[in-house]
């Protein structure tokens, strides 16, 4: 899929406000998060913009206090749009280690919702996390994700609509989405195990998509794993494409200095 940079710069803003982390920084026009927990999005420092008159020395020395104070590994977001231009080249010079590749894929929305598109039975919309809801959407999370996870959520923007899919009378598949402006998210997508391939998430990600055509959203975006084919095939049967890639850099004790 091709997105203009301008699109893919206000798609990545879109993500940073839709998952805000417990703590952030500003340096030089990025951002800086850190949450503790093991989620990338919530610990590494966005680049959607820099500072035209800032030094790239003193921003990289700025983040890796930002994070070492918290005990916490440097880590750094570079994705096709990222600012400056060459940061991902400046930083692998400077010893930070290429990490976690991932994938931005978008669908585009129009007035109308695709003919094609029924919104199934059995899903239900809440404004707030339900306790069956996190049962699912935790269930397939990490134990240093569960621990911060609650607190996230909460932090969530509205507005917002989170979505359970009911299965004789068990939720067994979670949903979310941020409604900004014409973007809208798909975010903490989780199934049970044994209701997977039974058009549990497709049915979620029917209702979320119907809702966000219904809120005048012109682009639908998600982020996930580059590693994650089940994932991305899910997402390409209900018209998503690739739109971007991106992945982190991180500055290990042993791989050099910040500067």
């Amino acid at each position: 899929m091709t997105l203009s940079a301008n699109e893919l710069k206000a798609i990545e803003a879109a993500a940073v406000r839709g998952w805000p982390a417990l703590a952030t920084h500003p340096v030089h026009g990025w951002l800086a998060r850190w949450s503790s927990g093991g989620s990338v999005r919530a610990n590494s420092v966005a680049t959607v913009a820099f500072d035209a008159d800032a030094s790239l020395e003193t921003a990289v020395s700025e983040v890796a206090a930002f994070y070492r104070t918290r005990n916490s590994v440097p880590r750094i977001n570079v994705t096709g749009t990222s600012e400056p231009g060459g940061l991902d080249a400046a930083l692998a010079a400077r010893g930070w280690q290429r990490e976690g590749d991932h994938v931005t894929m978008a669908k585009r929305v129009g007035a109308q919702a695709p003919a094609t598109a029924t919104v199934r039975d059995g899903v239900e919309r809440h404004r707030d996390p339900t306790e069956e809801w996190f049962g699912v959407y935790l269930q397939g999370l990490t134990p240093d994700r569960r621990g911060v996870a609650a607190r996230l959520v909460a932090g969530v923007p509205r507005p917002r609509c989170f979505y359970s899919c009911r299965r004789d009378g068990l939720v067994v598949a979670s949903g979310l989405t941020v409604i900004d402006g014409e973007f809208a998210s798909v975010q903490c997508m989780a199934t049970l195990p044994a209701a997977r391939r039974t058009g549990a998430a497709t049915a979620v990600l029917e209702a979320l998509e119907a809702d966000a055509v219904a809120a005048g959203v012109r682009l639908i975006y998600l982020q996930t794993d580059a590693a994650n084919a089940a994932a991305i095939g899910l997402y390409e049967k209900r018209g998503f494409l690739i739109a971007d890639r991106y992945h982190s850099r991180v500055l290990r004790p042993a791989t050099g200095t910040a500067t």
